[in-house]
């Protein structure tokens, strides 16, 4: 909610509308106070990166499509879509506009560029959204895809970017087939930016819970038209094909790749997603659909909901998540220390508590601190073990594992007062990933100190 204007009014009155005054009081509360991210500024490359970029030479260029599904786009939006792909500084690509249109307005408009590469077509008609992308896809020739939205735009570097993390991947020997950039809103005039998302390397868990991906996602083409898109999934068909893209991959080292930087803006104005969500409520019931196939197809025994934050799901696992999934070798949750206040539980590798000081009831950065992910570190004082690492557990900590009857969590009390139960737990952490096993954060699990007798 940040930012006082119209498009955050819109949110809270939806919010209000369905969870009550008392969350909704509680969701202002906390994102009153202006942040290191509501000062943020997109700061674009300098001039001479941009040049150096014009300048390199490449041996074997990879070819990228750049597809545009479009309909009744205004033409300053239209101009200024296909001016930033123009505006690359990686020049191996090709724009592929299907238009849905009754007329030949932008057809017209893109010839008007006259460059070879801005490849306008007719659709046979204005279907579904999916339908609409499957039909441009047939189009696109690159080696890879790219998805712009038809009144978003891209940063210069954007598809340079891209080449230089596929060519990295190719000296390391692997082949990146899914690569995801971080983003950011801009104002109708792309004027202003404001709202970066920037987001984790791949996290399989965090995806199901939402689509983190979003924009700029740039895939296989190979891969994306043997997917395609999915007319019973519109609104989220995106979703639908990151995760059916990711059940190919997600086992397969380098085949996803995050880059980490703001490579896309999407336009807010009061016919988008970005200003409205409201607008697009039936793509967060789409989102939950999708992430339901995606449990089902996996074959887990699970039913998939959406929370009270609009757009955000939660997976429920019967039998229990470690029962049915022999990849996550633990579940953590969140540490409470004074004021209900995080002081422990997800942490990076380093030990550095994720979400510290965040009050309880407070959903955090994106809503990320109430999302079931993948983590790097769990803390030992709110711990759930698979029964098979019992005994790597014993090897790292020097103590049996044992569960308090009422919480199934560890029963770390136990262990002596003077213990670093951080330490023990990022120690006990690189241990399993080490043996292969997956680490989950599950927020809803909470060791609250002050309640705590030892």
């Amino acid at each position: 909610m940040g930012k006082l204007n119209i498009h955050n009014l819109r949110k809270t009155i939806s919010y209000l509308k369905r969870n009550g005054l008392r969350e909704t009081l509680v969701t202002i509360r906390e994102h009153l106070p202006l942040g290191s991210r509501e000062n943020y500024r997109y700061i674009p490359p300098a001039e001479s990166t941009l040049e150096e970029q014009r300048d390199r030479s490449w041996e074997k260029p990879v070819t990228f499509s750049v597809v545009v599904p479009a309909y009744h786009t205004p033409e300053r939006y239209y101009r200024e879509m296909i001016e930033s792909v123009l505006g690359q500084t990686y020049p191996y690509w090709q724009l592929v506009i299907g238009d849905a249109g009754e007329d030949d307005q932008l057809g017209r408009l893109a010839a008007s560029y006259e460059d070879k590469r801005i490849c306008y077509h007719r659709l046979s008609g204005n279907r579904s959204i999916a339908d609409n992308t499957n039909e441009t896809l047939q189009w696109a020739g690159g080696d890879y895809i790219a998805l712009l939205d038809h009144d978003d735009v891209l940063t210069p570097d954007a598809l340079y970017e891209m080449a230089a993390a596929l060519e990295r991947g190719k000296q390391h020997g692997v082949q990146p087939r899914m690569l995801y950039s971080d983003e950011d809103k801009c104002d109708q005039d792309v004027k202003s930016f404001y709202e970066p998302n920037i987001k984790p390397d791949f996290n399989l868990d965090l995806l199901m819970t939402n689509n983190y991906i979003c924009h700029l996602l740039v895939m296989e083409a190979e891969l994306m038209k043997s997917l395609e898109f999915r007319a019973a999934y519109d609104g989220a068909q995106d979703h639908d094909l990151a995760l059916r893209a990711a059940a190919c991959l997600w086992r397969v080292p380098g085949a996803i790749v995050h880059l980490p930087r703001v490579l896309y803006h999407w336009r807010c104005h009061n016919a988008s997603t970005a200003a409205n969500p409201e607008s697009k409520l039936y793509a967060y019931e789409a989102g939950v659909k999708a992430t339901q196939d995606f449990a089902d197809s996996q074959g887990w025994k699970a039913s998939v909901s959406m929370t009270q934050h609009m757009g955000f799901s939660r997976t429920e696992y019967d039998p229990p998540l470690l029962e049915q999934r022999s990849e996550v070798g633990a579940i953590g949750g969140r540490v409470l220390g004074k004021a209900r206040r995080i002081v422990g539980g997800m942490m990076s590798d380093s030990g550095e508590v994720q979400y510290l000081g965040l009050k309880d009831g407070y959903s955090g950065y994106l809503n990320r601190a109430v999302l079931v992910q993948q983590a790097q570190a769990l803390d030992l004082r709110c711990l759930r073990l698979a029964e098979q690492c019992r005994e790597l557990f014993r090897d790292v900590v020097g103590a049996v594992y044992e569960e308090e009857e009422e919480t199934g969590l560890y029963r770390w009390k136990d262990l002596s007062p003077d213990a670093d139960f951080a330490g023990l737990g990022v120690k006990l952490s690189r241990a399993l990933r080490q043996a292969g096993y997956v680490l989950l954060w599950d927020p809803q699990l909470v060791c609250d100190l002050e309640q705590t007798d030892r």
